[in-house]
């Protein structure tokens, strides 16, 4: 406690330290409070920083900034609103056929599994599959009640989907035209003396960017393959499962693991112990091979330079205290993590600052 105590005196007394510390704590103090309220302005954030890359790359080619911003904008607006016509309905018909196939399933999983106990005694008795299929179905029960009570809530859901409708791409709009009027008014309200602030921020500026650009892109590569991929096997709700598996990249390892039980279920369901059911298993585990070796250090290659085990633990604190937007941005929290302490550390072993 004592060795503790004197390293954070003998830190706390450099001014530069603490306006980093006290500006971390106002951050953390307004998602914890607000984050809920801001999701459209994180999610504005998030489609900013993806798109920037493409107006910075215009930029670069000469083509005035406005210029670049309403070219690279009005590409994003038509594909969002595609993607709002055209895939979302088809996901949604998707979502109630296979909600009209769930109790067919059930009386197949009952099936299967009364066979264990003759298989397998010494492993499992029929009291136990009694026991397993009523937690089953009380667990469906009560799926089913909150998925009642959120149709009941469906004003309020309509509202909240129309709000990121509307005020999203409003945001992403002003977000990268006033990039620099934006920046320059924080600049305006830190410390003068904010060397260490500056390079926290070039450093997690840069990562974030380019963590959500290569995300967003492994997301849909991911997505794209699969679907192809389960749609030439002929597995059924193709376009909801590579959704699901695309999604499943924001989560290191875990989401690959997790997703394997819903495709290797509804593979079975459909095909029953056969060729083609090993086929989609195997065309799974290639998918994440070549997803893991190749496609995601491809894309993150020099980006984010984190051991396995702090880029998990990052995705189960963050993921636990603010959800979906926690995972998504995990990666990038435990970046700043790791700028910080080693900015840090620099200021400690006397290292000049960059300039700002």
């Amino acid at each position: 406690m004592h060795v503790f105590l004197n390293w954070l005196n003998r830190h706390l007394q450099n001014p530069q330290v603490v306006a980093l510390i006290f500006l971390l704590l106002i951050g953390f103090t307004i998602i914890v409070i607000w984050g809920e309220m801001l999701a459209p302005v994180l999610a504005g954030v998030v489609l900013a920083y993806l798109l920037e890359g493409v107006v910075s790359r215009l930029e670069r080619r000469r083509v005035p900034r406005f210029a670049a911003v309403l070219l690279v904008f009005l590409t994003f607006l038509a594909f969002f609103l595609f993607m709002l016509l055209a895939l979302v309905p088809l996901l949604w018909q998707q979502v109630v056929q296979l909600f009209q196939q769930l109790p067919s399933m059930i009386s197949w999983a009952q099936r299967e599994l009364l066979y264990l106990p003759e298989r397998y005694p010494e492993f499992i008795t029929e009291k136990q599959v009694v026991s397993i299929m009523a937690a089953l179905r009380s667990e469906l029960t009560t799926t089913g009640q909150h998925v009642l009570s959120l149709s009941v809530a469906s004003v309020r859901t309509i509202i909240m989907a129309l709000i990121y409708v509307f005020i999203v791409p409003l945001l992403v709009f002003f977000l990268l035209k006033d990039k620099d009027r934006i920046l320059d008014w924080f600049a305006s309200i830190l410390p003068n003396d904010r060397k260490l602030i500056a390079e926290v921020w070039h450093e997690v500026d840069q990562q974030i960017g380019n963590y959500i650009r290569g995300k967003v892109w492994e997301i849909f590569i991911v997505w794209a393959v699969s679907f192809f991929t389960f749609r030439a096997l002929g597995l059924q709700f193709a376009i909801l499962i590579s959704l699901f598996v695309g999604l499943s990249v924001l989560v290191p390892i875990i989401g690959a693991t997790v997703m394997a039980v819903p495709v290797a279920l509804i593979g079975y369901f459909q095909w029953g112990w056969s060729s083609e059911f090993v086929y989609a298993v195997v065309a799974y585990v290639i998918l994440q091979i070549l997803d893991g070796n190749l496609l995601a250090p491809l894309l993150f290659s020099g980006v984010v330079n984190l051991h396995p085990v702090a880029i998990t633990s990052a995705v189960l604190v963050f993921g636990g205290m603010w959800g979906f937007w926690g995972i998504f941005f995990a990666i990038p929290l435990a970046a700043l993590i790791q700028a910080v302490m080693k900015a840090i550390l620099r200021q400690r072993e006397g290292v000049d600052y960059p300039a700002e």
